[in-house]
């Protein structure tokens, strides 16, 4: 694959690029500037196909890899590859972008300027793709940052009536995080004099485990943060409620799992022992995520907060799969992150529309969409189906096997304690039944209200929303019907990494 080492870094910087020509063009040129982002990402995309095609499935360790000097007085190299681990969220990210950018042509927020929307989309994608392919401790943090401002303005400039309180938080939350995860890649720094993660597992084992269990406690609140894990979470619901619905898609299908996948490739893979040790702590957060997220949901009245809530409790389910240190856990922990990220980002896309049509998120005022808007009526209702983890969509298969996982933990794990929380996690599904019906049956359900019944605006799903919607309905299916597709893939990869599991 040393040929093709060229791609990864192509696919990480095109769109950086792809900004930069837009900043030399004047603003009010908007279509060109739309053509330019979306010709972009689908630039990007197009190499990113070609990575999957020329991967080796077989083969559970890095590929296309990168390996140069970069900064020499700290022995930090520009390290990036690619495995079984990373290839699914590195799929979903180029996918998703291309997609936000077809709806977004209609569909600019006030106050406009798509140059500035969209070149700050096209950044974001930069780092979320550089976080996933980097094999350095530096190099993921400086992409793990790099997405940190780009989401900070398109929720402050172009947010809710709340857009300034809400982008504060998510910024000062992110950021603290950060500054203990960079804590944590100094200390190990100390005592391995490097930050390559490849070489990290083997020297971490001389490290005394009192010390060990305080670098993971760093990562545990900068990851744990980011996911984000109770009672780390208070920053997401209003982050997602001001969001402009582009912003919440990406929050949702993919910045979201930059902590949970920095959990499985840093925090697990470079200190298995410490990981053992915190396991426990991290699988009672998840599964008190679980309970409080969906209890949350149903004390809501604004559907798009709802909808954010429910990310805390489906992120809930990763955690504990994680937390199990099991190949079976991470499997679908790897799953249920993209398996979220299909259906909550379609969910967020319908209640951005419906907010574009009524002009409220309010679920008292909202009803009849099944008579209104039937199509979007039954694409809400089966992103719903989909979310409460009806068997046959991809919801089930991120789900499920992450509380079976829970019934046989790793070597030296509480198997009562993770018996007594897989139960407990049980109870979370039948309450997802209950939100998500719920909010079904007072959105679609009935007739319309007088308000609305009327209103030229209220119209159904139009083209650039099939466009951009089409291909998650369509990966909500697939992964459901074929699950193998995603499972072998990150199977390989974990047996590759060896850790004892």
């Amino acid at each position: 694959m040393d040929k093709y080492n060229w791609a990864l870094p192509v696919v990480t910087f095109l769109p950086l690029a792809g900004a930069l020509v837009m900043m030399l063009l004047p603003k009010e040129e908007e279509q060109l500037h739309k053509a330019i982002a979306l010709l972009t990402s689908l630039a990007t995309l197009a190499v990113g196909v070609f990575v999957f095609l020329q991967f080796d499935y077989g083969n559970g360790h890095f590929q296309f890899l990168v390996d140069r000097s970069w900064i020499e007085v700290i022995n930090s190299r520009f390290i990036m590859g690619i495995d079984g681990l990373s290839l699914p969220l590195f799929g979903l990210t180029l996918a998703v972008v291309p997609l936000v950018i077809i709806y977004s042509w209609n569909h600019i927020p006030d106050p406009g300027n798509p140059k500035a929307f969209l070149a700050l989309m096209l950044i974001l994608e930069t780092g979320m793709i550089g976080s996933f392919v980097a094999e350095d401790l530096i190099l993921f943090f400086v992409f793990f940052e790099i997405v940190l401002l780009p989401m900070y303005f398109m929720i402050g400039v172009w947010g809710g009536p709340e857009r300034k309180y809400a982008s504060i938080k998510f910024f000062v939350y992110t950021l603290f995080g950060s500054a203990l995860m960079i804590l944590s890649f100094l200390a190990l720094y100390q005592h391995a004099h490097t930050f390559d993660m490849r070489q990290l597992r083997e020297l971490s084992a001389t490290i005394a485990h009192g010390t060990q269990l305080l670098i993971f406690g760093g990562m545990f609140v900068g990851f744990g943060i980011k996911v984000p894990m109770f009672p780390f979470h208070t920053w997401l619901p209003d982050a997602h409620t001001q969001a402009p619905t582009q912003g919440s898609v990406i929050l949702a299908a993919v910045l979201l799992k930059l902590g949970t996948y920095g959990f499985v490739r840093i925090a697990i893979n470079i200190l298995p022992e410490a990981a053992k040790s915190w396991a426990p702590v991290i699988a009672v957060l998840a599964v008190i995520g679980i309970i409080y997220g969906a209890l949350g949901c149903l004390a809501q009245t604004d559907m798009k907060r709802l909808i954010a809530f429910s990310s805390v409790a489906h992120m809930g389910f990763v955690m504990l799969g994680i937390a199990t240190l099991t190949r079976h856990g991470i499997n679908a922990a790897m799953f249920g992150m993209v398996a979220h990220g299909l259906i909550t980002g379609m969910l967020f896309f319908v209640a951005g529309s419906v907010k574009d049509r009524f002009h409220t998120l309010e679920i008292k005022r909202l009803g009849g969409m099944l008579i209104q808007m039937p199509k979007m009526g039954w694409i809400l209702g089966f992103a719903s189906m989909a979310s409460l983890g009806l068997p046959g969509l991809a919801g089930f298969w991120g789900e499920f096997p992450a509380i079976l996982s829970a019934y046989s933990p790793a070597a030296g794990l509480s198997v009562g304690l993770f018996r007594t929380l897989m139960v407990i996690a049980s109870l979370g599904t039948v309450l997802a039944a209950g939100y998500l019906l719920w909010l079904y049956q007072r959105t679609a359900f009935g007739t319309p209200p007088e308000e609305f019944a009327d209103d030229p605006h209220v119209h159904d799903v139009v083209l650039t929303e099939w466009i951009a919607w089409a291909p998650f309905l369509l990966g909500i299916v697939v992964f459901g019907v074929a699950p193998g597709l995603m499972f072998n893939v990150t199977e390989t990869a974990l047996k590759a990494l060896n850790l004892g599991w």
